[in-house]
């Protein structure tokens, strides 16, 4: 059920400058328009082959796929995913490495990255694929434990596929269960940062909450199915690191998270006239928190990705920024409208852009900020009160911060609310 991108992903592909590939599309049974869609759009096209079944699941349209081609090395990428140009020319690449003790490639991770960044959320997930899923990435493959090769991007080996048993239907992460078969078959799998695949992140709470689900508990099932590789010496990299890291980082540790938050909680709670204790619980956060920001902004770095995904968008900083941007950047809606019909400039979407613009940011910034800034002012007003002492030194810079943070917050809404600005449109056509 693609219809809306899938025709889209093929044109991208087909502008893939590797000289020597075809293109093999299974519709899995979708109930819309998608197989017609495609035939019709390259029917004429011998390259792209196009081809239906049965619905069966997407590993038994992988492997449907996979049989078609008699090429010795296959590319699988989702209906939502657009390629760089060169993606899949970097990919090859890699398997003409010469590896020490001529071990075998026998697959290639890509580097995913986030295209529809414009809701907090789809923000969110872009940050956590840098900062988290790619980073990893890196480091596993320094060891050949790379656990997952990525469904949006991969490049295989056929006859290492067809070793390992190709894609199985008993797991919810097939790409998964098939990454740790083919690394018991004793194959290197690396890492291609320079292959980037920009694909589409869940918009909305309920499709993000549905994709977790199936990717937690398909990497659990993987596990489970390759439980007798973990601490296993013999599978080196994948059984004394890789399958341990998925045992505890993605398994245990989830499963027990709401408990620590539950106990800070009550520690608070139970400390809260205890300065000393609430001090240090203070300090321990502070520093946990500093530690991953440490961290994501090494993986920033490594990714080359701009810094400003990073930034704390509540900080002090971020008013500035904000107060800048709207000054400079951002149009009066109806003025550029005026101006472009004036001028018979064609809006091309302009209109629907500008329409959406600022009201659901700006009300969310609003609903979050103002009960802070109360909150905050109030703590502040009945210190003394509340907490049967004066702040002490960590306590007021603290509760400064948090001060600050909301202003902030409350702040750039309003300034980007209501401040008109001055935009240059094109040659020496200037909006005032």
């Amino acid at each position: 059920n693609e219809e809306i991108n899938a025709v889209k992903t093929i044109e991208n592909l087909l502008r893939q400058d590797y000289p020597d590939f075809d293109i093999v599309f299974v519709d899995d049974g979708s109930k819309d328009r998608t197989f017609k869609m495609v035939k019709d759009a390259f029917e004429n096209n011998t390259i792209v082959k196009v081809h239906t079944k049965p619905n069966g699941g997407k590993a038994s349209a992988l492997n449907y796929g996979i049989t078609l081609t008699q090429n010795e090395y296959v590319v699988c990428i989702d209906a939502d995913t657009q390629l760089k140009t060169d993606a899949i020319s970097q990919l090859m690449k890699g398997f003409r490495m010469q590896l020490k003790n001529n071990q075998e490639i026998g697959a290639i991770a890509g580097n995913v990255k986030v295209g529809n960044e414009n809701t907090m959320l789809t923000k969110w997930q872009s940050i956590e694929y840098t900062t988290a899923q790619n980073f990893d990435r890196r480091a596993f493959d320094l060891i050949n434990g790379i656990t997952v090769v990525p469904g949006a991007i991969g490049a295989f080996k056929k006859a290492a596929i067809e070793r390992a048993g190709g894609f199985t239907t008993d797991t919810l992460a097939e790409d998964c269960d098939l990454t740790i078969r083919i690394l018991r078959k004793d194959y290197r799998i690396i890492n291609c940062i320079e292959a980037v695949a920009i694909t589409e992140a869940p918009e909305s709470l309920n499709e993000f909450m549905k994709q977790r689900f199936r990717w937690s508990y398909g990497i659990m099932q993987a596990f489970w199915k390759n439980r007798d590789a973990c601490f296993n010496p013999k599978f080196k990299g994948l059984g004394m690191v890789s399958l341990p890291n998925l045992l505890i980082f993605q398994i245990i540790l989830p499963v027990f998270a709401p408990l620590a938050d539950l106990v800070l909680i009550l520690s608070l709670i139970w400390n809260h006239n205890d300065i000393d204790s609430l001090h240090k619980i203070g300090i321990y956060y502070i520093v946990f928190m500093m530690v991953d920001m440490l961290v994501s902004l090494v993986a920033f770095i490594f990714e080359k990705e701009k810094l400003t995904k990073w930034e704390i968008e509540s900080s002090s900083f971020y008013v500035l920024q904000k107060f800048v941007n709207t000054f400079f950047v951002k149009v009066e809606r109806q003025k550029v409208l005026l101006e472009f019909e004036k001028r018979n400039i064609k809006t091309n979407g302009f209109k629907l852009k500008f329409e959406k613009l600022k009201t659901k940011y700006l009300r969310t910034q609003l609903w979050i900020g103002i009960p802070i800034l109360i909150i905050t002012t109030v703590i502040i007003l009945f210190a003394e009160t509340l907490i049967g002492s004066k702040f002490n030194g960590m306590q007021l810079t603290l509760t400064k911060a948090l001060l600050a943070l909301s202003i902030s917050i409350v702040g750039s809404s309003l300034i980007e609310g209501n401040i008109e600005t001055n935009w240059s449109l094109g040659k020496g056509i200037t909006i005032r």
